[in-house]
């Protein structure tokens, strides 16, 4: 039983089972060209025309070196995906090079996650696009109901957020816009037996269209898509052009305004705009030379997109301050405070191909996953039916639009970035991984791209070295706070939306008890206690009517979200120890620890999600696939 959990595919089955060049073959239509265009598609979406503004009001300036890490590791990973795909030209990405290195078990793990990913990511980029465009028939006067704008938590939970301000005196019109708007969706929605029905209908529709696309074929696919990527380049290059014009040198200062943490606050937005180089690696049995192409398309993509972040978050930085950004179309946002209507209203249409250019590849990425883990028999055999006319996976195509449409009408754009973060960075932890095992099999023919060799037994410890010293140097305080575990304060931002209606209603009558002169119950309690320092609402939190579960945050809160950095550190250690044992290549190395480092800083909440995804993956794996698999049968 433990054995045939990590049963291997041989190089030769992986290869030329699925390239026979009859009726289940796949169209071999793209060159390097097409594949560098497909890794712009997927990068260049809702990561530079939404995230980028809610990483650039946390880091500031500063962002920009989020952007050249998160593009160092996506390197990494790069160089070991262009290893392995210059070595198994197929189908199955991550999936299958876990499948050659690690076994069965681990294959199942990673496709698994890669579907997530995929999912995921498309919901992402589906409600960013539900966003812009909306916003686009808006300011042409065609204005959606809210309710069919948005997902149902968000209007729920900004209903219910809204109404606690409302009734600790914040007048509703005096609300954030998106809170406003919350408001007002849940109030508007149609009511079934006393459900709220709040869904994102165009989310949906940009979902059956590009789910429909696919299904048409390959050709049709790439064309469309070269045509969008062409679009978005276009005006990401106007973009920088016009905007450096508009840049005032004095909103760079201070580069960093909230420091080192500030920058990582960003990380999932960040990483976020880089996920989709990896999903090229799935046309690979679509390609005319994958073996020399694959590589090429995906350094050269990730080169291209990086220089583009890099300009586009100095120019948005310097064209507006920085704590301004938080929005939902920084691009467009920083041309209207300009006055450049015209240009804002060519980035939302502009937007909107971006965007669904990045919906395309990732629904080209997803079914051709179904479709390898079908051909292993991980999966029924329908995932892997080739259409005979249009020469796509058909019905993991179709299966693929219900799995990525129906959650797009309900989950909100927070939640799904982390989860699409963590699955993406989990795979280039183990495709990294799998390197350091293949490249210990010298049976295994080598491909015509190899990784460079540096010696992680001396270039690890001399890192490490230097991030230490560097980190005691600048960041000694936050070392001392994350050894540390003492019980902190309700922020005042949190208190509020903690407490129940009787806990609020007790809180205002205190306040005006003791401050009679700043505050009535009239007041806005959320105001008062921003007016206040943070010695004052120290003092006046701990003598507040309320439970004091209310008041701190317990020892367990704190230390539970150190965890995922706990891990990080560990397996740091453990990496460095292998290191001087077996002189592991560095640069696959250095893939995991950057890719672990950047899941470290993704909220608690999103790992266990991401847990509880892959418990599913093997209560399936060990109830159909494992029996199943077309190893076990021979």
């Amino acid at each position: 039983m433990i054995k045939s959990l990590f049963r291997k595919k041989r190089l030769d089955t992986s290869v030329d089972a699925n390239n026979d060049g009859g009726n289940h073959s796949l169209h071999k239509v793209l060159n390097v060209r097409d594949i560098t265009a497909l890794g712009i598609a997927a990068i260049i979406g809702a990561g530079i025309f939404s995230t980028i503004g809610t990483a650039s009001a946390d880091g500031g300036p500063g962002v920009i070196f989020l952007f050249l890490f998160t593009a160092l590791a996506c390197s990494f990973a790069a160089f070991c995906y262009a290893d392995f795909a210059s070595r198994f030209p197929v189908a199955g990405s991550a999936y299958t090079y876990a499948y050659v290195s690690f076994g069965e078990l681990f294959a199942w793990i990673i496709g698994w996650a890669l579907i997530m990913e995929y999912a995921i990511g498309n919901i992402t980029v589906a409600i960013s696009w539900s966003d812009y465009f909306t916003g686009l028939l808006g300011n042409m006067g065609l204005d959606l109901p809210p309710w069919m704008t948005m997902d149902y938590f968000s209007a729920h939970n900004g209903y219910k957020e809204a109404s606690l301000l409302i009734q600790a005196g914040k007048p509703l019109e005096e609300l954030s816009s998106n809170l406003q708007s919350f408001y007002h969706a849940y109030q508007t929605a149609p009511s079934i037996a006393g459900f709220h029905l709040v869904l994102d209908i165009p989310a949906l529709l940009i979902i059956v269209f590009i789910t429909w696309l696919v299904y048409k074929g390959m050709k049709e696919s790439r064309d469309a898509s070269n045509l969008m990527v062409i679009v978005k380049i276009s005006v990401v290059i106007l973009v920088i052009v016009v905007g450096a014009f508009y840049v005032n040198t004095g909103n760079w200062n201070p580069f960093m305004p909230n420091g080192v943490g500030g920058i990582l606050k960003g990380v999932s937005a960040v990483f976020f705009a880089y996920i989709g180089f990896d999903a090229i690696s799935t046309t690979a049995e679509e390609c005319k030379d994958p073996q020399r192409d694959l590589p090429r398309g995906m350094m050269y993509s990730i080169i291209i997109c990086t220089v583009l972040y890099v300009a586009i978050a100095l120019v948005l930085t310097g064209m507006v301050k920085y704590d301004e950004l938080a929005v939902g179309d920084p691009l467009a946002f920083v041309f209207d405070k300009v006055n450049l209507n015209w240009l804002s209203g060519v980035i939302a249409v502009s937007a909107i191909f971006a965007m669904a250019s990045v919906l395309l590849v990732f629904q080209l990425g997803q079914p051709r996953i179904w479709m390898s883990m079908s051909r292993d028999g991980l999966l029924p055999k329908s995932f892997s039916k080739i259409h005979p006319k249009y020469k796509t996976p058909s019905f993991a195509t179709i299966v693929t639009g219900f799995v990525v449409a129906v959650p797009a009408l309900f989950l909100n754009l927070t939640t799904v970035t982390d989860l699409c973060s963590i699955g993406t960075l989990f795979a280039f932890v183990l495709v990294c991984g799998g390197v350091l095992v293949l490249h210990e099999q010298k049976d295994i023919p080598e491909g015509k791209f190899k990784i460079p060799f540096l010696s992680s037994r001396i270039g690890l410890p001399v890192l490490f070295l230097i991030i230490s010293l560097l980190l005691w140097k600048y960041q000694h305080e936050s070392l001392s706070n994350f050894f540390s575990n003492e019980r902190q304060y309700v922020s005042k931002e949190d208190l509020i939306p903690s407490l129940n209606k009787s806990e609020l209603e007790s809180l205002k009558i205190y306040t005006s008890q003791i401050a009679p002169t700043q505050y009535n119950l009239q007041s806005d309690l959320h105001d008062y206690l921003n007016s206040i320092s943070e010695t004052a609402y120290q003092d006046f939190i701990i003598k507040a009517p309320i439970s004091d579960s209310r008041k701190t945050i317990s020892s367990w809160n704190i230390f539970k979200h150190k965890i995922p950095m706990w891990i990080f550190i560990v397996i740091s250690v453990v990496m460095l120890i292998l290191s001087l044992l077996k002189n592991y290549s560095l640069i696959p190395v250095l893939g995991i620890l950057t890719c672990l480092y950047m899941m470290a800083q993704i909220p608690l909440k999103n790992w266990l999600g991401f847990s509880i995804w892959l418990i599913v993956g093997l209560i399936i794996y060990f109830g159909y696939s494992i029996r199943n698999s077309k190893l076990a049968n021979h």
